[in-house]
């Protein structure tokens, strides 16, 4: 899709906006002063953002001529995964794009991992980012969840972060359930749970039960509302656009290396020794190995 759609589309709403009823005006203005809002969120969060029901939206897509929300968002979000917000001189990918097989896929791809990236770690409020590690830092157990594809940031978040962090614990071990590795858990303990759409009922009730027992609740994810009932001491959202059918995590791995960032610096000269010790350890595995075969 033709990413000028979208300047065309809200310069249409500009110019209509004396002509639409009162609650169509209101999803107007919301879209031309949130685009990039608009191109990210589902139906649902729209309508709460924009304080409309859902159907007020859809009255909207058809008001314009499209035939539901998802048409009407789609030239916003393309604008978005099309890397139009970077700044960057993005040259490099004019050879990347001449390649006849997968070129072009390749860099939309790229754009979007870059954008999604950028938009991401600007999200990132330092003092937001400094509420986090300080929450980390004072509790007696740090409880790290991610299930499906974001366990992956989980493992890794884990691996790095407890080198500064002992206290940092991937849940659940073995073959438990989330909710069983928290029984002992209470309010001076931390849940920092990752996750996206769609969120997982394991994960759910994860943070519901921690609630229940007074612990702390960060999130890492695509919404700053994914349950009303759960009231996290603090979110941080990340993008998750894709050119594929999978949510797309670089941007959740830029906003995790800027926790483990401040982590390791947070741990000052102790989590140097720790991460030396584990360089140590390789190093005599190694030693050990090569030994072993010359003999």
């Amino acid at each position: 899709m033709d990413p000028t759609v979208k300047i065309k589309m809200i310069s249409k709403l500009k110019a209509d906006f004396e002509g639409f009823s009162p609650r169509l005006r209101v999803v107007a203005k919301y879209i031309v002063d949130n685009p990039g809002d608009f191109g990210l969120d589902p139906i649902r969060e729209t309508a709460r953002k924009a304080g409309v029901s859902t159907y007020t939206l859809v009255r909207m897509a058809q008001h314009l001529g499209f035939e539901g929300f998802e048409d009407l968002r789609a030239p916003f979000r393309t604008a978005l995964v099309s890397g139009s917000e970077l700044a960057d001189n993005m040259e490099w990918l004019e050879a990347v794009a001449e390649h006849p097989e997968t070129g072009q896929t390749q860099v939309e791809a790229t754009l979007n991992s870059l954008a999604i990236t950028q938009r991401s770690l600007h999200q990132l409020a330092p003092e937001k980012l400094q509420r986090v590690v300080d929450l980390m830092f004072n509790a007696r157990n740090v409880y790290l969840t991610g299930v499906r594809a974001s366990y992956g940031l989980a493992y890794y978040f884990h691996y790095v972060g407890r080198m500064a962090l002992p206290s940092l614990q991937l849940i659940p071990r073995h073959m438990n359930s989330s909710i069983d590795e928290l029984n002992y858990a209470n309010e001076e303990d931390i849940l920092i749970v990752i996750t996206v759409t769609p969120y997982s009922k394991e994960t759910i009730h994860a943070c519901q039960f921690a609630k229940s027992r007074g612990i702390k609740l960060i999130m890492i994810s695509d919404s700053e509302v994914i349950a009303s009932e759960l009231n996290p001491e603090e979110v941080l959202v990340v993008s998750t656009i894709t050119t594929h059918f999978f949510a797309c995590y670089s941007g959740a791995m830029a906003v995790i290396e800027n926790i483990l960032a401040l982590l390791v610096k947070r741990g000052g000269k102790e989590a140097e020794k720790r991460i030396e010790s584990y360089e140590d350890l390789r190093s005599d595995v190694d030693a050990y190995w090569t030994k072993q075969k010359k003999h």
